[in-house]
C-alpha cells in the first residue's frame, strides 16, 4: 500500500496551512514529520486521515483517489498529544473498543488487549477508568488502542510528550517495530530533531506549511538541501554567518578573515552563508579550527551539557559543549569553528557544499 499526496494545498480563509505538499509513503515504513509548532504537521496529518479535505490536490491509497473519503470510511488510527479516551469505559474496554467494533472473536480481543497492555505497562490498571489514571497512563491507553486496531495508516502527533523519560525512550525503540510488523504506514510528528534521529526511517521537514525535504532521516540530517531544512533539523537552531570567499580567503566584512579550508575551500569565489551546528562551535581550540573573538550573552548549564550563547558582529551563536562551562556574562572569549563540519549555502539558501557533499533526498 502506498499513500500519495499530490500537490496538496489547504487554505482556511486567507491563511495557508499546507502549500504544494508532495509525499509518497510506503507500507511498513516509519515517516517522521519534523518541524516547529505551527509548521503544518498536524494539518498534514488531518489531511492524510480524511478529517480535513484539501483545497487543491489529490490523496490516494494504492492509486485509488480517496481525497473526499471520510475518516470513518478509512482504516486509520490516530493518537494525539492531547489524548482521547472513553471516560465511562475501563482501560481494558478502551483498548478493546476498535476490536469490538470490528466484531473480532473474544479470545483474539483478550489476547491483543493484554499484549498491548503489557507493552504499555498497563496490566495493573485494566479495571480502572481513565479518570483514575495519570496523564501519562491515559496517553499509554490511547497508544495501546491504536496498536490493536490493525490500521493501514497510523498517525501519531507528538504522542510521547506526556510520558516520563524512561518510558518515552522505551517506546521510541518499540513503536516503530510494532507498527512495522503490522505493515502499516507509520507517521510520527515531532518538534525535536533528536527524536527524529532516534526513530530513524524517513523524515519530512516542514516550514510554514511547506515540505522542504523528504528522504531517509540520516541523509537529510547530513545533507539538508537548503538553509530552512538545516535550521529545522538543528536544536538549538543552526548558527549562520554571511561570508565572501575569494582567492582562498573567507571573510565577513572587516570583522573576520581567514584561510578557506575544509569545506570552504571546495566552492567557487562568491557570497555565501555558512551554517554550523552548535556542537561544531567549540570553547576549546583544536587542530585546523578557525577562531572568532566573541562576547558571552547567555550561559545555560544542564549538568551534562552547557549552552554558551555568544555574539559575533551582528550574529548570535550557540556553542554546545559537554560538562559544565562556567563563563561570565559579557566576558570576551574566543570560540572555535570546525571548517570541515560547515554547510555552505548560496545567496538563495540552497546547499552548495557540506561535510557529506551536496543535498540528498527529494524536496
Amino acid at each position: 500500500m502506498t499513500l500519495s499526496l499530490e500537490n496538496i494545498w489547504r487554505t482556511v480563509g486567507d491563511e495557508v496551512h499546507i502549500a504544494e505538499a508532495n509525499l509518497s509513503l510506503e507500507r511498513g515504513t516509519l515517516n517522521t514529520l519534523l518541524g516547529p509548532t505551527l509548521s503544518g504537521k498536524t494539518s498534514l496529518m488531518r489531511l492524510m486521515a480524511g478529517l480535513d479535505k484539501p483545497t487543491k490536490g489529490r490523496i490516494s491509497f494504492d492509486g485509488i483517489d480517496v481525497t473526499g473519503v471520510r475518516v470513518q470510511d478509512r482504516n486509520v488510527a490516530m493518537v494525539y498529544q492531547q489524548f482521547i479516551n472513553y471516560p465511562a469505559l475501563t482501560v481494558y474496554e478502551n483498548i478493546a473498543s476498535p476490536l469490538r467494533i470490528a466484531r473480532a472473536p473474544a479470545d483474539e480481543i483478550d489476547r491483543k488487549v493484554r499484549e498491548a497492555a503489557a507493552m504499555m505497562k498497563l496490566e495493573p490498571m485494566l479495571d480502572r477508568t481513565p479518570l483514575e489514571l495519570s496523564g501519562g497512563q491515559q496517553q499509554r491507553t490511547a497508544l495501546a488502542r491504536a496498536m490493536v486496531k490493525g490500521a493501514d495508516l497510523v498517525l501519531l502527533d507528538e504522542p510521547l510528550a506526556n510520558l516520563d523519560y524512561k518510558l518515552r525512550e522505551e517506546l521510541r525503540e518499540e513503536l516503530p517495530r510494532v507498527f512495522a510488523e503490522t505493515g502499516a504506514i507509520f507517521v510520527y510528528a515531532t518538534t525535536e530533531p533528536t527524536e527524529a534521529l532516534l526513530l530513524g526511517g524517513n523524515t519530512a521537514t516542514l516550514h510554514e506549511g511547506r515540505i522542504t525535504q523528504f528522504g531517509p532521516t540520516i541523509d537529510i540530517y547530513r545533507n539538508p538541501g537548503d538553509l530552512l531544512t538545516a535550521d529545522v533539523f538543528s536544536d538549538p537552531p543552526i548558527n549562520t554567518l554571511p561570508v565572501s570567499i575569494k582567492g582562498g580567503v573567507v571573510s565577513h566584512g572587516e570583522k573576520f578573515s581567514a584561510q578557506a579550508s575544509g569545506v570552504l575551500s571546495q566552492v567557487r569565489d562568491g557570497d555565501y552563508t555558512l551554517g554550523f551546528r552548535p556542537n561544531h562551535l567549540h570553547i576549546d581550540s583544536g587542530p585546523d579550527m578557525i577562531p572568532f573573538k566573541t562576547k558571552v550573552a547567555v550561559t545555560e548549564i544542564t549538568g551534562s551539557e552547557s549552552f554558551v550563547h555568544v555574539d559575533f558582529a551582528d550574529q548570535r551563536w550557540v556553542s554546545l559543549t559537554h560538562g559544565v562551562q562556567e563563563v561570565e556574562i559579557d566576558s570576551d572569549i574566543e570560540v572555535y569553528l570546525e571548517p570541515s563540519k560547515c554547510f555552505v549555502f548560496d545567496t538563495n539558501g540552497k546547499l552548495v557544499a557540506g561535510p557529506w557533499g551536496t543535498a540528498g533526498g527529494q524536496a
